[in-house]
């Protein structure tokens, strides 16, 4: 406990201040823990990111991750982040060829949707803090944390039914609805003490609950791959995907939901 309470303060100190500057630092912040997290995938499926498919897959993920407000880049060389990305993947399927099916169609298929699931997670949490402001991205931080202390303390508490047993053993129905209540509490307080919208409060319910999703796909992986923790980056917590599984599908669903 001791460990995991002293990285989270180191990591909170390091991350929270180049989200609060935005910019360059925060894009490079974003690149930097998409490509750990794509890397944690790769290694789960035994698969080097050190290699040709491996860089393919990397380029892939750093064209889904281009933000918006950079894409005039993108236009002085005439090409779109659609047309890179399908570049990247016709490259990938290429590459079945040039290893002699060594890197199979299934290989294929997973680095592409490692690429969409860890890429699209993260760009849109550089997207949120630009468009919604700081305050989004506060809200999304302190209502994951809550849901998942809810889980944990009301689910060790009064946990009687086991929530999905055979993706994550200690998970409770009783913690999950507990999870949801103090995901609630929060943003009641952001509505009282910020500019966050009102409907906040019943879209929380919602991003609550798929924030648990999110964390229940991450213990699915890791239970399929028959392994503990995602990688070893974050000492007491395991790695990049292990802390920001849930917020993965959180920050697309702000966007969806239009808050800002």
């Amino acid at each position: 406990m001791k460990q995991r309470i002293i990285t989270g303060v180191v990591a909170a100190a390091l991350f929270l201040p180049i989200v609060y500057y935005s910019g360059i630092p925060l894009v490079l912040l974003t690149y930097f823990l998409a490509t750990i997290g794509l890397y944690e995938l790769y290694k789960m499926k035994n698969l080097s990111i050190f290699s040709g498919h491996g860089l393919l897959s990397v380029l892939f993920l750093w064209a889904l991750l281009f933000p918006e407000k950079y894409k005039h880049v993108l236009d002085t060389f005439y090409y779109s982040k659609t047309e890179l990305c399908i570049v990247f993947i016709l490259l990938l399927l290429a590459y079945t060829v040039i290893t002699k099916n060594r890197f199979t169609f299934e290989d294929v298929s997973f680095s592409i949707l490692s690429a969409l699931y860890v890429g699209i997670g993260f760009y849109f949490f550089f997207e949120t803090r630009v468009e919604g402001g700081l305050v989004y991205i506060l809200y999304s931080l302190f209502m994951i944390w809550a849901t998942d202390s809810g889980a944990y303390f009301i689910g060790k508490a009064l946990g009687k039914r086991k929530l999905w047993p055979e993706i994550s053993p200690n998970k409770t129905v009783e913690g999950s609805i507990g999870g949801v209540v103090c995901a609630v509490i929060v943003a009641v307080l952001f509505v009282l003490f910020t500019d966050i919208k009102g409907s906040i409060i019943g879209i929380t319910v919602v991003l609550s609950v798929f924030g648990q999703i999110g964390d229940l796909v991450e213990s699915a992986f890791k239970r399929h791959f028959n392994v503990k923790d995602s990688g070893k980056i974050l000492p007491g917590h395991g790695g990049i995907l292990d802390r920001f599984d849930s917020l993965l599908f959180v920050w697309p669903l702000l966007h969806f939901f239009h808050l800002w």
